[in-house]
């Protein structure tokens, strides 16, 4: 049986803790539908397609080594609609901390009655990557710092970049 996850997030920029909840999820799907939420109120650092890109760039390798499908996507609705959308019955969320298991219940609850065939699953970050913030890596790099522990390779040098 087939399973699809949807993997929802802003991703601006995608982070290292992003990248360990998604090679969780490989354990959980076949496919996985990493979806790049858009809001017109919340103006992003990087575009959409820059955004697709740093996802391509880092979840390929991922990929091919845990032998999943990963495909990207936009959406600018729901969470639970876009995912019904993708064939999604799991809904694969990180936890950091005890801040997000709060925030991430309510919205579980939220999301299960709107979508009940959609199955909420927290998957919790590793002590590594739990201090990690997309916020926190555009502010430190906004600021001149080095960001690469916490991102890969090819996200901070896109980063300097646009920080240049």
């Amino acid at each position: 049986m087939s399973r699809t996850a949807f993997y929802a997030g802003s991703f601006d920029p995608v982070t290292n803790g992003h990248l360990d909840v998604l090679k969780g999820a490989c354990r959980l799907a076949d496919k996985i539908v990493v979806a790049i939420g858009t809001h017109p109120g919340k103006p992003p650092l990087f575009s959409v397609e820059d955004r697709i890109a740093m996802l391509k760039d880092a979840c390929e390798p991922l990929a091919a080594k845990e032998k999943v499908r990963i495909e990207t996507t936009t959406f600018a609705d729901l969470v639970v609609e876009a995912a019904k959308r993708a064939g999604a019955t799991l809904l694969i969320r990180g936890l950091r901390d005890g801040g997000d298991l709060d925030y991430e219940m309510q919205m579980a609850g939220m999301n299960g009655v709107m979508a009940p065939g959609i199955q909420t699953v927290f998957l919790p970050a590793t002590p590594a990557t739990r201090p990690i913030t997309a916020t926190l890596v555009r502010q430190i790099a906004s600021m001149g710092g080095d960001v690469s522990t916490f991102v890969p390779a090819s996200v901070a040098d896109r980063l300097r970049k646009k920080f240049k």
